[in-house]
């Protein structure tokens, strides 16, 4: 892949309500460097990303989990909750008895919730269900199955037209079994990008932790963009964006590591993970930015 200086960075950008607080005020156009963002759901970008299509960007973190020799992580980026998320849902029509031995529907939009699934149907309930891919549309998701995950603005949407199905957060069962922070999300750069243009990268982090800045104390502007896209009520959206943090300090990173512990007991990903801090932007000593706080 050409890296060269006369292309503008690539930044992948996942268009679901959950990175928001990140890019909510980032403008490429206003970067000392050309760059362009590139919207597209998590699967999508964690194809690009690993095929050299996008130079850095939001993937799930099982998508790093996977590639992690070929990625930094960017510092003090993540999506990450400790506890219920409220966007990473299973809607169960069946109890959970036959759920965990029987046919659930996957969304095809992101790698780290079906694998989070994986992990706690066989580590947590001691199940074995089959999987089936699915577009994200509950109701025909559940004409064939007993369960359906569903993440981001579909799992919302779903929420409050739920007609009755029992609903599990897949970051509160997480937490209630481990204790630990689950990390979704992840903000990562392709090596040879990050080595090749170190200066238009750093433009890139530190307009996204200015952003990031902003939003801490403009929060506001979060709800009424949530109400106005995708709708429920201001109420909803503040206890929403309370629930989610971007930082990515030691208690997230903790339990990251044992996300991808369980997923390769499990043989859901091959050998071990390091987190690979970016070593230009860790040596600026670029600090942690504050969070939204409501």
């Amino acid at each position: 892949m050409n890296v060269g200086p006369k292309r503008p960075l690539r930044i992948g950008r996942i268009d679901y309500a959950n990175v928001w607080p990140v890019f909510h005020h980032f403008d490429p156009s206003s970067l000392r460097y050309p760059a362009e963002l590139v919207p597209a759901m998590p699967a999508v970008l964690n194809r690009k990303l690993r095929e050299g299509d996008i130079d850095l960007a939001t993937i799930s973190s099982f998508a790093y989990g996977v590639s992690s020799d070929a990625y930094y992580l960017l510092p003090n980026l993540s999506v990450s909750a400790l506890g219920p998320v409220q966007s990473i849902l299973l809607f169960m029509k069946s109890p959970l008895e036959k759920v965990v031995r029987g046919r659930i529907a996957l969304t095809t939009t992101s790698a780290t919730s079906v694998n989070l699934l994986k992990i706690i149907m066989k580590k947590f309930y001691g199940g074995d269900p089959v999987y089936e891919d699915a577009e994200p549309s509950l109701e025909r998701m559940l004409e064939s199955a007993d369960a359906a995950l569903l993440i981001g603005d579909h799992a919302i949407r779903a929420s409050w037209s739920n007609p009755g199905y029992r609903v599990l957060d897949l970051g509160d069962v997480w937490h209630l079994w481990t204790g630990h922070w689950m990390t979704f999300a992840l903000w990562a750069v392709r090596k040879e990008t990050a080595d090749a243009r170190p200066e238009e990268v750093m433009s890139v982090y530190e307009g996204l932790l200015e952003s990031k800045r902003r939003t801490a104390s403009d929060v506001e502007s979060l709800v009424h963009k949530g109400v106005r896209q995708i709708g429920g009520t201001p109420d909803y959206w503040r206890g929403y964006f309370r629930t989610l943090r971007h930082d990515f300090g030691p208690g997230q990173q903790a339990g990251l590591m044992q996300y991808f512990r369980y997923a390769r007991e499990l043989g859901l990903i091959n050998g071990d993970v390091s987190l690979n801090e970016w070593p230009y932007a860790s040596s600026t000593g670029n600090p942690t930015q504050p969070q939204v706080k409501l």
